[in-house]
């Protein structure tokens, strides 16, 4: 019998309410708008919406700034529309995620005001402060270059709070039993009106203890494993998918050694190796991330992205590496961000149609659950005139009508972009939906294809040799059933010989087949930047592949 793992087979769709779709002409999204647009969604073929922030906020960083846990930003409609909404998502099979910002809260949160203002309050301890201004108060910015210090003094209360983002966002005491207790209400409150899990925002900085001086803070995992049993006590099909933006030898302890931990978690050491193998060509870094972040425990699964509502983090490749990416994807400084990142949207980045299709192939075929920022299933272009991570955070581009069909105020909470070759009187959904031969409908047969194949989510995967570097060649085994995934990272035409153990091989997009030669070789033919898909058939005895 197959545990009942939703998530492994799931494709899932990451938005922000207040730029998806506005119903009420306030030109902010709201949950009215995403109801309306959720026959789009379920016609694309997504099985899970993982939400941004929606609750009340000053929105000073992209609603992650929340000042009450327990509501719904008037903006956004009211805890009545997100029911609502929870309910029509789920008359559609499709799962809903939200986010879970327990590192932070906005300054102007109540519990932050109390504290500030009285020092015997029950508040003051929910937060971390110094008397002094501490040693390493310059040091440990999430946003270096933008952010001036991790502590600043509260005139109010006459002493420095500590914060890893921005100042207007203090971080919460996790080590205080209250501030536990309250998180658990928190989650328990949303768990109750229908959500089906959390995204878990800042993993690393909700489990250290943080204190002042510059000693290196630990990181409490067993908080990390009580989250997740009170999640599942709650509901027991609920998932946490943490963002832990940290090397392969720290994967696990998030996990949890006997899968304790986090079920899925954001695979950015992948994500950053596959960037370097499209600047480059070399899928041999890429495969070698792969390897390195190949064994879970049971019940575990990554979560593979292409691009997210934050900058492309290439913090963790070596100082050469990032320089090779830049000077493919960002050449120009207004590109990059904080020193590590760049602040472009896919489309534009990667430039080459056929060099977008392969890299969302990949993404689809990678071993885990592939998340879809959205607009880019429709080639959603950025806006660089706009600071910072705003230039991926524009409007949802729906039609050539006026605001991209978003809203239909004259100012929106963003600016829709109306202008160049990915602004919405070429890009929008819409038009694509009309033509069979747009990234929309190439989206639509993806989705339905990574459908079709659950050894991707649920197999044992193999690496197959392919005699060049510039193509990455993946074996999925799962229940008798086996599927082979090839793809081409350079832009001229490469023909294998590959031994991928099964004497046919059909394709799973064209209708073409393929048949071993006596000795198991079979000779296939990838275009530059090309793909193929294959299910295979009459297995070997002996299997000639590489293990790994």
């Amino acid at each position: 019998m197959i545990e009942d793992l939703w998530y492994r087979n799931t494709v899932v769709y990451s938005l922000d309410l207040e730029t998806f779709q506005d119903s009420d002409g306030d030109g902010v999204g709201d949950f009215e708008g995403l109801v309306r647009r959720l026959d789009y969604l379920d016609a694309l073929g997504v099985g899970t919406l993982w939400l941004a922030p929606f609750q009340p906020s000053p929105n000073r960083d992209n609603g992650y700034d929340i000042a009450d846990f327990y509501g719904v930003d008037p903006r956004h409609g009211s805890g009545g529309d997100f029911v609502e909404f929870v309910h029509q998502a789920r008359k559609r099979g499709i799962k809903v995620v939200i986010d879970l910002v327990a590192n932070h809260t906005s300054d102007k949160h109540r519990w932050f005001q109390e504290a500030r203002r009285d020092p015997e309050s029950r508040y003051r301890d929910w937060y971390v402060w110094s008397k002094k201004r501490p040693s390493d108060w310059d040091e440990g910015m999430v946003f270096p270059g933008v952010q001036k210090s991790t502590w600043t003094l509260d005139p109010v209360a006459g002493e420095y709070y500590f914060h890893r983002f921005y100042p207007h966002q203090p971080d919460l005491n996790v080590q205080n039993p209250e501030v536990r207790a309250e998180i658990r209400r928190i989650m328990g409150y949303w768990l109750e009106l229908g959500v089906d899990g959390f995204r878990v925002d800042a993993v690393p900085f909700i489990l250290e203890n943080a204190a002042p001086g510059p000693a290196h803070p630990t990181l409490n995992f067993d908080y990390l494993f009580e989250m997740r049993r009170f999640a599942q006590w709650r509901r027991g099909d609920s998932v946490l998918l943490g963002e832990a933006n940290v090397e392969p030898p720290e994967h696990r302890k998030f996990f949890g050694a006997e899968g304790g931990g986090l079920q899925m978690m954001f695979n950015f050491w992948v994500n950053q190796h596959l960037f370097l193998a499209l600047a480059t060509g070399d899928t041999r870094p890429l495969a070698d991330s792969l390897r390195a972040t190949r064994h879970l425990p049971h019940g575990c699964q990554w979560a593979h992205f292409l691009r997210n509502h934050d900058e492309l983090d290439l913090g963790r490749l070596t100082e050469e590496q990032r320089e090779a990416v830049f000077a493919k994807f960002a050449p120009e400084e207004g590109m990059r961000l904080y020193g590590r990142g760049i602040r472009r949207r896919l489309g534009p980045m990667l430039g080459d149609p056929r060099r977008v299709e392969l890299a969302n192939s990949l993404m689809f075929s990678l071993p885990g659950t592939p998340v879809i920022r959205y607009g880019d299933e429709i080639g959603m272009g950025d806006d660089l005139r706009l600071p910072e991570r705003e230039a991926v955070r524009t409007p949802m581009q729906w039609s050539d009508e006026a605001q991209g069909g978003f809203s239909t105020a004259a100012r929106t909470v963003h600016p829709v972009l109306d202008e160049g070759p990915h602004g919405y009187p070429r890009v929008n959904v819409a038009a694509q939906q009309r033509d069979p031969g747009s990234l929309l409908r190439w989206h639509m047969r993806m989705i339905r294809l990574r459908k079709q194949c659950p050894e991707i989510g649920w197999g044992d995967w193999t690496l197959l040799r392919t005699g060049t570097p510039e193509v990455l060649a993946l074996r999925y085994d799962w229940r008798g059933g086996s599927v082979v995934v090839l793809h081409n990272f350079a832009d001229r035409a490469r023909e294998l010989r590959l031994r991928p153990g099964a004497d046919l091989l059909t394709d799973l997009i064209a209708e073409e087949s393929s048949r071993a030669d006596a000795s198991g070789t079979h000779k296939i033919l990838l275009d530059g930047y090309g793909y193929r898909w294959f299910r295979a058939g009459g297995l070997n005895d002996a299997i000639q592949r590489t293990r790994t």
